[in-house]
């Protein structure tokens, strides 16, 4: 009997060690905030992202299953391997719109191959902690890629109430060499009469259903708005046969099992000139992509995600695409943002949506062919007025007048080219500002007679390429009368090889005129900065 109740009572110990363990690494790694919203939130997010895999593969000149099969690898890796909990990952326009060249003129093994090297480099990335740098990108470039992404977002919807003709799909996507989302609005081919009517009322109604559903007693906390949406007007449509566009008008969605695939391209040198500059635009793009969405997140969550190792992640998840025949991804703002407002937090919801969408794919493709595409486009409708900044509009005439131009900067280029060269810009423009005030900070003030022919002088500021010209002007040894003038350098610092060759040339000028120009109090970096350099320049130290 006693050693039944020790065996019982150990199984049970046993149990609740388990059961703490699993619960301890759950919260550790994020797995779920709510098993059920994130759940949930995972659903609508697979249905969400059918469409645009399948979109996205036709702006990559590839098989729509190469995009779907993308949006699961990369969606679940992420989801155990990426930095933050709650974003979700797949195949991207940004991405897309790089591949169509290569895809083109070599053709989809050489794009599989790409991927590889791709998520190579990420996983490097990653390893090497090159994510902590996104840190270093300014508020208003953030602002900048907000705003943009919800304007691309807004203007690939419209794209929904065009008729559907993939020969011209396939037509432009070969010819695109860059990116525009504004091509949409002016491209063409608008649904007319009663087809367009029923898409504007659908979308319409969409949208009313994920604003108006949350504030129901009870019934708003049962099932995520925008998943309640797509059923909603799923079964009006089919119901009473509207005659509107659908999943399947895209392409079809069934498929069976990835399988394991080795790139079939010869292995030389030549092949590796071709796919390194797209391997390193692609990777670079994705690392941008995700960790600014990234960033948003944290900001939405008030958490805290990884980038060192979403980078990792990102990589991992492009490694493996490219063996499975996938055309690979990174972050996505618009289904993360669905994710979030559906009450998705944890892992679980990527991992939901991942599997859930492998499960459309294997089982389930006849049922997701029937959605109006009308209630997947009001969902996105929703997300651009979430994920828009309409504070940043009444902030743009009281910030600084740079800061303003830095953010309308990126948010036009992001809309008018590309999401990596628009956080580019935007960062070498806030660069060049910040370096602009910070030369203007330079000054020599105040002056202490030691004596009749000794002047010392404060010198305050940031001394560097930038402030030099300034530092030269002002420190012109025709405005000094004294012979020996020092400068305390207590409250400046050298910040580079410009402002030891300032000083070395001021000291000179001096010496020139039968002067000289010393400096004092210097702080221990700036001191380690002119001890390296003490044979090559002529400055003059006193203790």
């Amino acid at each position: 009997m006693s050693c039944r109740i020790q065996v019982n009572i150990s199984k049970t110990c046993k149990h609740l060690f388990n059961q703490s363990l699993i619960l301890s690494l759950a919260s550790k790694y994020h797995l779920a905030g709510s098993p059920r919203k994130d759940i949930l939130s995972g659903l609508t997010v697979a249905l969400a992202l059918v469409p645009e895999a399948i979109a996205f593969a036709f702006v990559a000149h590839v098989e729509p299953l190469v995009g779907l099969y993308a949006a699961f690898f990369v969606g679940f890796i992420t989801s155990v391997f990426g930095g933050r909990s709650g974003m979700i990952s797949g195949a991207t326009g940004a991405m897309a719109v790089v591949m169509v060249g290569l895809v083109v003129a070599h053709g989809a093994e050489y794009l599989f191959a790409t991927i590889v090297l791709t998520g190579l480099i990420q996983v490097c990335a990653g390893l090497l902690r090159f994510g902590k740098f996104i840190r270093l990108v300014p508020y208003p470039v953030m602002l900048g890629f907000v705003n943009g992404l919800a304007i691309v977002i807004f203007l690939a919807q419209l794209g929904q109430f065009k008729s559907n003709d993939k020969s011209k799909i396939d037509a432009v996507s070969s010819e695109e060499t860059g990116h525009s989302a504004l091509d949409v609005v002016f491209s063409g081919g608008w649904l007319q009469g009663t087809e367009m009517v029923i898409m504007l009322a659908l979308t319409l109604l969409t949208m009313a259903i994920i604003v108006l559903l949350p504030k129901l007693p009870n019934v708003g906390k049962l099932i995520p708005a925008p998943l309640a949406s797509i059923i909603i007007v799923s079964v009006l449509a089919i119901s009473f046969g509207l005659d509107t566009k659908s999943v399947g008008d895209l392409a079809s969605v069934s498929g069976g099992l990835p399988t394991f695939h080795i790139p079939t391209v010869p292995f030389n040198l030549e092949t590796l000139f071709i796919i390194i500059p797209f391997a390193f635009t692609l990777a670079g793009i994705g690392l941008v992509e995700s960790l600014l969405t990234l960033t948003l997140i944290d900001e939405i969550t008030d958490t805290k995600g990884n980038p060192n190792l979403e980078c990792f992640g990102q990589g991992l998840a492009n490694l493996v695409c490219g063996f499975f025949k996938a055309m690979g991804g990174c972050a996505m703002i618009g289904q993360s943002m669905i994710n979030m407002e559906s009450g998705g937090r944890g892992r679980l919801s990527g991992l939901t949506a991942s599997i859930a969408l492998l499960a459309f794919i294997l089982f389930l493709s006849g049922l997701i062919e029937m959605i109006p595409l009308a209630a997947l486009t009001g969902i996105m409708m929703m997300v651009v007025i979430g994920t828009f900044a309409w504070p940043s509009l009444k902030l743009l005439l009281k910030v600084p007048k740079e800061d303003a131009l830095v953010v309308i900067l990126v948010t036009v280029v992001t809309v008018i080219q590309d999401l990596a060269i628009a956080v580019l810009v935007g960062v070498i423009v806030s660069c060049l500002v910040y370096a602009w005030k910070s030369s203007r900070q330079i000054e020599v003030s105040g002056d202490d007679l030691e004596g009749p022919n000794n002047q010392t002088y404060l010198l305050q500021g940031n001394l560097f390429f930038a402030s030099t010209s300034k530092f030269k002007e002002i420190l012109n040894p025709s405005r000094y009368d004294a012979d020996r003038v020092l400068l305390d350098a207590s409250g400046v610092n050298l910040w580079d090889h410009s402002a030891l060759e300032a000083l070395d040339s001021q000291t000179t000028k001096f010496k020139e005129v039968g002067k000289t120009l010393g400096l004092t109090n210097v702080q221990p970096e700036s001191m380690k900065i002119i001890q390296k350099a003490k044979n090559v320049y002529e400055i003059n130290i006193v203790d």
